[in-house]
């Protein structure tokens, strides 16, 4: 089953980072639950709980960070950092609200510090490569496999590599730039030659405030 994309808003005007970031985290929560399903069919072992729970935080930081490249070609520095760090404290929400049904009760807050932690480790892990006109490079979809890789049992773990990097990343990657290029009014990724590759962001990471 496709997900429904969303790239336009039904009213004219200036929309704020916060509400560009709700609708881009509600994509990647879509996005997420869709690859299980997916991977689930394909015979990988997904289990309800805790796999689950790790399954998605590793996605949505994925497309996050995704986000954040993507978001370099129609933003300067401040709204950049404004939109990156709105959408990360909203999927840190969506992961504290979802936690209870998956993982039973905890401590307040605690999910979505934890996501954030996440969030800000991967940073450093992802800040390595290239997120380019094309999309994310070699090293950038190697890194999402590997984060997936350990939490799949180990009859999994061979085949997650190639699954996360052929399907799961590029299906998701085209949904998330197809949104954003109609949210933010850019292009989607194109053939090489389109403008200068997205740099990481080089901000120490931000708190879970």
């Amino acid at each position: 089953m496709a997900v429904r994309v969303f790239n336009q808003f039904h009213t004219k005007g200036a929309r704020s980072s916060k509400m560009l970031a709700s609708v881009v985290a509600m994509l990647a929560w879509k996005l997420a639950i869709e690859s299980i399903k997916r991977m689930r069919k394909a015979y990988y072992d997904i289990d309800a709980g805790k796999p689950y729970f790790d399954f998605v935080c590793e996605f949505l930081v994925f497309l996050a960070h995704a986000a954040d490249r993507i978001a370099y070609r129609s933003l300067d520095t401040g709204q950049r950092a404004e939109f990156t760090t709105a959408l990360a404290i909203r999927l840190a929400e969506m992961v504290e609200e979802s936690h209870e049904a998956l993982l039973g009760s905890a401590e307040p807050g605690v999910a979505q510090r934890a996501f954030i932690d996440l969030f800000n480790r991967r940073g450093a892990d992802y800040g390595e490569y290239d997120y380019g006109p094309t999309g994310p490079d070699f090293g950038f979809k190697r890194m999402f496999a590997s984060a997936l890789r350990e939490i799949l049992p180990e009859k999994d773990k061979l085949w997650v590599i190639d699954q996360a990097m052929d399907i799961e990343a590029p299906d998701a990657i085209k949904a998330l730039e197809k949104a954003m290029a109609g949210l933010f009014g850019g292009e989607a990724a194109g053939p090489v030659g389109a403008p200068e590759r997205a740099k990481a962001q080089t901000s120490s990471g931000m708190g879970g405030e």
